[in-house]
């Protein structure tokens, strides 16, 4: 029985998560992570235990995946199931590296939902999960405006031909007892992901942004769903200028039900919408952000007196002053051993806690306003300190949600039905980024 499944990088980024049975929380991901670059051999075992979890795992392309169990199921069925998933990833995804697996990460989850149910697994048969994978990615190429030799770049004139048929493209997602279904209402979110890494001198090492547009359809009949996009929207290093502030990706998907033959020209998309939630698009801009970092921390960390360890942070949101940060936690490694924590916040809604399990301080901000500056002074007991101590203390990593913003940019300038529904019909669009990895070095 499977219990998680995730797939790390091979510098243990979080790539995918998926937990089936509530069983382990997400930290076992790093418990993990530590047993499997703590070992001297160049072949880590395949199974490996901590504490009442087991965890087996392969590598394929630099990538670690693996599932974890609290029950002892059959090594070799878990391993055959964790190929097959890779082999299934590459049929779809063209390959196995960390881009490609980051651009293609809803249909993964997608292939996850179906090879397994509660823990238990289901199938591995292509014949059968190709009846049911509903996203086929599409990669583009270096993309112009003005380049009309790639008029139809993503397959908008020879769709079909370029994407297997599959009977759950039109297939029906009704939504559950107690969702908000049988309302004349259609949303349509933007969600985007972000990763970043951020150097001890506070240089931005790494920035990422996965995206995709999603919609949610509890209409009762509609034909054609029109959906504008920012005018001045590029793909690939093209520099685009114009009246409307430029919205630049490294690449885009879409899905097989998409509708391409606005997009070129005028970036509309038009889909015939069935009842439920489909992922439309998915885009990923990769080693830049077009703004600043939503978060800059300013660490200090020293040895107090006695066998106290004193870590002073500024944390500063550096988004829009009408925008806001909901969520927002910090995770602070702290040496191992450590056994109490005093603490200075300085608002009354903040709070912390030592956890020894993780061996880390969490600091927890539930709102925090643009343009503002929160601070904290943790005092950790730690027996034995150490200079030597003070180098266990980071990265730190942060974790938070940011609704009504994108960090693309990325807009939705209009949402059209044809024909116009009767009665009164609500149509919402929705913005909301979500830290995937974002990790401070001090």
């Amino acid at each position: 029985m499977i219990s998680q499944v995730f797939i790390l990088s091979s510098q243990g980024d979080h790539l995918i998560y998926k937990d089936f049975r509530g069983e382990a929380g997400k930290d076992s991901i790093n418990m993990f992570y530590e047993m499997v670059t703590s070992l001297s051999g160049a072949q880590p075992p395949v199974v490996m235990r901590n504490k009442n979890l087991n965890f087996i795992h392969v590598r394929h392309s630099g990538l670690y995946w693996v599932v974890s169990t609290k029950d002892n199921p059959s090594p070799f069925t878990i391993i055959e199931f964790l190929n097959r998933l890779a082999a299934l990833t590459k049929d779809y995804c063209g390959s196995l590296s960390e881009k490609s697996v980051r651009m293609n990460f809803a249909l993964i989850y997608e292939l996850l939902d179906e090879m397994v149910d509660y823990g238990y697994i289901q199938t591995t048969s292509t014949d059968i999960l190709k009846n049911f994978i509903q996203t086929e990615a599409v990669t583009s190429k270096p993309f112009s405006l003005f380049d009309l030799s790639n008029v139809g770049l993503f397959g908008a004139e020879t769709q079909q031909s370029k994407v297997a048929p599959s009977a759950a493209a039109s297939r029906p997602i009704v939504a559950s007892h107690g969702e908000q279904g049988g309302k004349n209402e259609i949303f349509v979110d933007v969600v985007e992901r972000l990763s970043v890494v951020i150097g001890s001198n506070g240089v931005l090492m790494k920035a990422d942004v996965e995206g995709e547009i999603r919609v949610k359809c509890y209409l009762p009949t509609c034909s054609e769903m029109r959906i504008g996009l920012n005018e001045e929207f590029s793909i690939g290093k093209s520099q685009l200028r114009g009246y409307g502030a430029a919205v630049r990706v490294d690449e885009c998907s879409f899905h097989q039900a998409v509708k391409l033959d606005e997009f070129d020209t005028y970036r509309i998309l038009k889909v015939c919408p069935s009842q439920g939630e489909q992922t439309l698009m998915q885009y990923q801009l990769s080693d830049e952000l077009p703004c600043a970092p939503p978060f800059r921390l300013f660490p200090t960390v020293e040895k107090d007196y006695g066998s106290r360890l004193l870590i002073f942070l500024k944390l500063r949101c550096d988004l829009p002053p009408k925008s806001v940060a909901i969520n927002v936690s910090v995770t602070v490694p702290v040496p191992k051993g450590s056994l109490s924590l005093s603490q200075e916040l300085s608002s009354p809604e903040q709070s912390a806690e030592l956890q020894p399990r993780s061996k880390a301080v969490l600091w927890t901000i539930p709102r925090f306003p643009g343009g503002a500056q929160l601070s904290a002074v943790f005092k950790v007991e730690v027996p034995r300190l150490s200079s030597a101590s003070l180098l266990e203390v980071g990265p730190i990593s942060m974790s938070f949600e940011l609704p009504k913003y994108t960090c693309t940019g990325l807009q939705v300038r209009f949402l059209r039905l044809s024909p116009t529904q009767p009665g009164l019909s609500q149509r919402w669009v929705r913005y909301v980024t979500h830290s995937d990895s974002y990790t401070i070095r001090i």
